[in-house]
C-alpha cells in the first residue's frame, strides 16, 4: 500500500492498545525523543501513564473516536493483545485515512493476512517476531561459542597453520582462506595458504596479484611437517595432502569422512566468505582493506553479485565490509583483460556452438589453459535467445566441460551430474557447473598423435548427444546459430 509518510521525517506516533507489548514500544520511541500519544481504555492504566508524563487518553479502539483521537499522527500503532479489537481499529483508521502507516499485532497467519486486507501496511505476529529473536540469540550464542574454540585450537599450534583452499581456488575459496589467515595472526599464529591444481581463471589471477594474497602450490613445499595444524576452507573434502585435518569451515553441505577437532559447515549461507566475515566481527579484529576487500568479492562472486541464492547473513555481511573495501581493486578484478589463449578458445567455441533452441553447447578442441572454458560459456551466455551454455574441451587426455544457465527451470549442476555423474567427476549447483570426463570413455581408441583428429570428433558427438539428451532437447540437428 502507498502512503504519504516519509519514514525518516516522522516524528509523531499512536500507540492503541497499551499492554506489555505496546508500553515496551512507547518507552522505545520515547527514549528516541519522539511525540507518542497512547489510546487505551483501561482508565487505571491511562492514569498510570499519565503518571509517567506520558500523552496517554481513555478510548475504546474499537469505536471510531479512537481514530479521531490519532488523525494528527503520522504512524499508529495497534497493538492490543485481542485481535478483533485490533480489526476493528485498523477499519477505522483506514475508513478516515488513508495516508496513516498503520502497524497492526496479529496472532496468527490467518488474522495477518485479514490485517492486511483491511488496510495495515505492516502486520506483526509477536509468536514468529519471539521465534526470530530466539533464533538470532541462538546463532550469535553459537558464533561466540564457535569462535572461543576455534582460538582455543589454534593456539594450539606449535609451528604453522596450513590453511587449504579448494583445488584451483575461485574468490570464494581465496578470500575465506586470507580472512583465517588474518585470524592467526591476529592470535599470534604464522599461517600460510596453501592450494593444489591451478590458480588459471583470469579474474582469479587478477584477483590474488592486486590483493598481495600469498598462496604456496603444495607440491613447492619443501619441508611439510612444520604443519601441525591443518584448515579447510570452502571444502570438507581430506585431499592428497595426506595430512590431519583439523578444522572445516564450509558453506556447502557435504559429509565429512573424516573427524576433525572443529567443524562449522553453514549451508544457509550462500558464501564461506559470509561466514569468516562473521568470525572477524567476533573477534572484533581490524579488518585490513585487503581483507575486506578479499571477503567482498567472494561473497559478491558467489552470489552472482547477489542476484543468486542469497540471504540476509551475506547482505549483512557485505554491508558491514563495504566501508573498508578497495572499490577501485574490486573494478579492476572484474575487468581483467583476456588473454591471447582465451581469446582463441572463445573464437573457438563461437565458430562451433551448436544451439537447439535456448541451450547452446559448443567443442573448443584442444585447450591448455581449461579455465578459459568458463570464461566462454560466460560470454556466450549474452548471446541472443540463449539461457544455458556449455563449452568443453580437452586438455591432458581429460575432457573438461564448463556449464553455466540463467534459466531458472534448469539446475545446470544436475544437468551435468545425470550426463556424466557415472562416467567423470561433476561439481556445481543451478547457474553454474563443470565437469571432468576421461577422454578414452567416449572413444575406446588409444590417444596418440594420430589419431588426435579421430578422437575430437568422436568426442565432440558423443558429448553434444549425452548434453542434450540430460536437458531435454533433440540434439540430432545442430546449428552453428546462423
Amino acid at each position: 500500500m502507498s502512503t504519504g509518510v516519509t519514514i525518516s521525517s516522522i516524528s509523531d506516533y499512536a500507540i492503541l492498545g497499551c499492554g506489555s507489548v505496546g508500553y515496551a514500544v512507547a518507552e522505545e520511541l520515547v527514549e528516541q525523543g519522539k511525540d507518542v500519544r497512547i489510546i487505551d481504555r483501561d482508565e487505571s492504566r491511562v492514569e498510570s501513564l499519565r503518571d509517567q508524563d506520558l500523552d496517554a487518553r481513555t478510548a475504546d479502539i474499537r469505536e471510531p473516536e479512537a481514530a479521531e483521537l490519532v488523525a494528527d499522527r503520522d504512524v499508529v500503532l495497534i497493538l492490543a493483545s485481542d485481535v478483533e479489537s485490533n480489526k476493528r481499529a485498523v477499519e477505522h483508521i483506514r475508513a478516515a485515512d488513508n495516508t496513516q502507516f498503520v502497524v497492526a499485532r496479529a496472532s496468527d497467519p490467518v488474522s495477518g493476512d485479514e490485517l492486511e486486507e483491511l488496510g495495515a501496511d505492516i502486520v506483526i505476529n509477536p509468536s514468529s517476531v519471539i521465534a526470530e529473536s530466539a533464533l538470532r540469540a541462538l546463532e550469535s550464542g553459537e558464533l561466540e561459542y564457535n569462535a572461543g574454540k576455534l582460538a582455543q585450537l589454534l593456539e594450539e599450534t606449535d609451528e604453522r597453520l596450513a590453511i587449504v583452499t579448494q583445488d584451483s581456488p575461485d574468490p570464494d575459496s581465496i578470500a575465506s582462506a586470507a580472512a583465517l589467515q588474518a585470524i592467526a595472526d591476529h592470535l599470534g599464529i604464522e599461517s600460510d595458504i596453501i592450494y593444489l591444481g591451478d590458480v588459471g581463471h583470469q579474474e582469479n589471477r587478477a584477483f590474488v596479484n592486486l590483493l598481495g594474497i600469498d598462496l604456496v602450490q603444495w607440491d613447492e613445499v619443501e619441508d611439510r611437517s612444520v604443519y601441525d595444524t591443518v584448515a579447510l576452507v570452502d571444502h570438507a573434502t581430506s585431499s592428497e595432502m595426506e595430512l590431519p585435518v583439523d578444522i572445516v569451515i564450509d558453506h556447502h553441505e557435504s559429509d565429512v569422512e573424516f573427524e576433525p577437532e572443529f567443524v562449522d559447515i553453514r549451508p544457509n549461507m550462500s558464501s564461506t566468505s559470509t561466514i569468516m566475515t562473521k568470525y572477524i566481527q567476533e573477534f572484533d579484529m581490524n579488518v585490513s582493506e585487503e581483507v575486506a576487500t578479499a571477503l567482498l568479492y567472494g561473497i559478491r562472486a558467489e552470489t552472482l553479485d547477489f542476484k543468486r541464492d542469497t540471504t540476509p547473513a551475506d547482505l549483512t555481511a557485505a554491508a558491514y565490509l563495504y566501508p573498508f573495501a578497495n572499490h577501485d581493486t574490486l573494478e579492476q578484478v572484474e575487468s581483467p583483460s583476456m588473454s591471447p589463449e582465451t581469446l582463441d578458445v572463445l573464437a573457438e567455441a563461437i565458430a562451433n556452438r551448436d544451439v537447439q533452441g535456448s541451450h547452446l553447447v559448443s567443442n573448443a578442441g584442444l585447450v591448455r589453459d581449461r579455465e578459459a572454458l568458463t570464461q566462454a560459456a560466460s560470454h556466450l551466455l549474452n548471446l541472443e535467445g540463449v539461457t544455458t551454455t556449455a563449452v568443453f574441451g580437452i586438455a591432458d587426455e581429460t575432457i573438461f566441460l564448463a556449464g553455466r544457465s540463467k534459466d531458472i527451470r534448469i539446475n545446470i549442476g544436475k544437468v551435468l551430474e545425470d550426463a556424466y555423474g557415472e562416467m567423470g567427476e561433476t561439481a556445481g549447483h543451478s547457474t553454474q557447473a563443470s565437469a571432468e570426463i576421461p577422454l578414452g570413455i567416449f572413444t575406446g581408441i588409444e590417444i596418440s598423435e594420430d589419431t588426435r583428429d579421430t578422437l575430437l570428433e568422436l568426442t565432440e558427438e558423443a558429448v553434444k548427444r549425452t548434453l542434450f539428451d540430460a536437458m531435454g532437447v533433440d540434439g540430432s540437428e545442430g546449428s552453428n546459430g546462423n
